[in-house]
Order: structure tokens, then sequence, then C-alpha cells
């Protein structure tokens, strides 16, 4: 039996696939509208919670017999930010508990959030597992994946943007960063990769530049964990990106085969470091 605490996008769906083919019943609760409603159709129980309330997550997996679950999925960090988002996202007793009990005194970014929540869940008997477990095949590997090796000039790029897009993720801003020429063209902050790659195409009209993404050098492998996927391939295709580098064995990669394929249909090199 396992649990699946399910934001958007496609990675719900492989965590799913996978502990279906581990022989494991996937008991989901899907995060406000945020979940797509045909992930019902890959589990064996779907059921829809508030994202502010996570006393009702762990009331339903209960009921369902959960005691391991496996937390992933987007949810947009920018709608924490909307006006009156107090009511609208109405949170319950452990939401509160876990804002000014668990984090009082506490940096309060994405990190220690994550970490103060899978503390309450582990408080009502719902453990947290590494949310890789179920899909291993799809993580990246070392060195150049796929048809197309990057020019000899982007090793340069990605030596300049390694260390600082670790530096981001130090300090719990991002996950990535776009260079050309050992020059920064953009980083993420809460607005998402996608975002800022539309950015960084913007920025840079000549194109030829290098997204670089990588994990958190405290990265907690049950949460938030990169990912990229066809959507990235294609966003770099069409914003003048031509290289991905992304941290080996730390990050996943959204139908690994199909997005990889695409990667070399577009002329997008991708490295795994």
């Amino acid at each position: 039996m396992l649990g699946l605490i399910a934001g958007g996008g496609k990675l719900p769906f492989l965590i799913a696939e996978g502990a279906k083919k581990a022989g494991l019943k996937v008991v989901c609760v899907g995060l406000g509208e945020t979940a797509e409603e045909s992930l019902a159709e890959k589990v064996d129980v779907f059921q829809r919670v508030a994202i502010a309330r996570p006393g009702s997550w762990m009331r339903k997996l209960r009921k369902n017999n959960v005691t391991n679950a496996i937390m992933v999925g987007r949810v947009y960090k920018g709608r924490l930010f909307t006006p009156w988002r107090i009511l609208q996202y109405l949170p319950d007793w452990r939401a509160f508990r876990i804002y000014y009990s668990r984090l009082r005194g506490k940096n309060k970014q994405a990190d220690m959030l994550l970490s103060a929540i899978a503390d309450e869940l582990a408080s009502g008997g719902i453990k947290l597992e590494d949310s890789t477990m179920y899909c291993k095949e799809h993580m990246a590997s070392p060195g150049v994946m796929g048809g197309k090796a990057p020019r000899p000039s982007v090793e340069d790029d990605i030596d300049f943007g390694w260390e600082i897009v670790k530096k981001l993720g130090e300090l719990d801003i991002g996950q990535a960063v776009a260079v050309k020429e050992r020059e920064v063209i953009a980083v993420e902050a809460i607005e998402g990769t996608a975002a800022m790659i539309e950015r960084a195409g913007s920025l840079c009209r000549s194109g030829g530049w290098t997204l670089i993404k990588t994990s958190k050098p405290q990265q907690d492998m049950r949460f938030d964990v990169p990912c990229v996927g066809p959507d990235t391939i294609k966003g770099l295709a069409e914003n003048g990106g031509k290289c991905l580098v992304v941290e080996a064995r730390k990050t996943i990669i959204i139908d690994k085969p199909e997005t990889i394929k695409l990667a070399d249909k577009l002329g997008i090199a991708i490295i795994g470091r």
C-alpha cells in the first residue's frame, strides 16, 4: 500500500505507474485544483483535498490503511501570495501548527516548510518516503544522454554556472540558472523553471544559451527533487536554449526515452553531471 500526495504535472503519474508495477495499491490524495483529474484513472483510490488542510490528507490516507506515502507534483508557490489567501485556502489546525509551532523561529523557506510538513505527517502516522524510489529508471545518468553533444565552449559555461546554481540551492532560492559566455542570463525563483526559460529567451535573443538545473546541496529526496521533461526541451527550443545540464542520479527526467528522443530532434544537448 502506498499513499500518493499529488500536485500537478506528470510526475504523480510516473510514481503511480512505478508503484503499481511494484505490486502496490496506490491511494492518492490530490492537492486542491492542482492535481489532474485523469490521475484518478491511474490509481486505486483518488480523493481531492484542500492544499492547506494536511489534517484531511492524513485522515483520508489513514482511512485507507496507508502508513507510507510519497509527495510529488507542482503546487505553484505564487498562489500562496494571492489576496485573501487565508480565506481562500482555509488552513486547518495542523497547518497552523506547522507554521506557528514547528516553524517558530525558523526560516520559512520551501525546504524548511516541506520538512515541517513531513514531521507533521509523521506525527499522525504517515511517513514520507524517497520520492524517486518508484522511478529509478527515469533518473538522469552521467554523461551525454542522446545523440547531441554540446560545443566545447559550453564546458566553460557549465563550470561557471554549476557553482552558482549550487549556491542558489543552498540559499533555497531556486534550482536552475541560464548562462552564456560565462554570463548569467536568468535565475530561477518563485516563477519556476518554465517561466525562467521564457525569460532567458527574451533576454538572450541570439540564443545558444545553456540551462543548468541541479539538486540542492542539502537535497531531501523526499520532496522537491529537480525534474525536467519534454516540456523543458520544447521550452528550450522555442527560446534559443541549446544545452540542458542536470545533476546525474538526482534529477528525474519525465518520460526519459521520449525526452531524449525529442532533444535529439530539436538539437538540444542533454548532459548529466
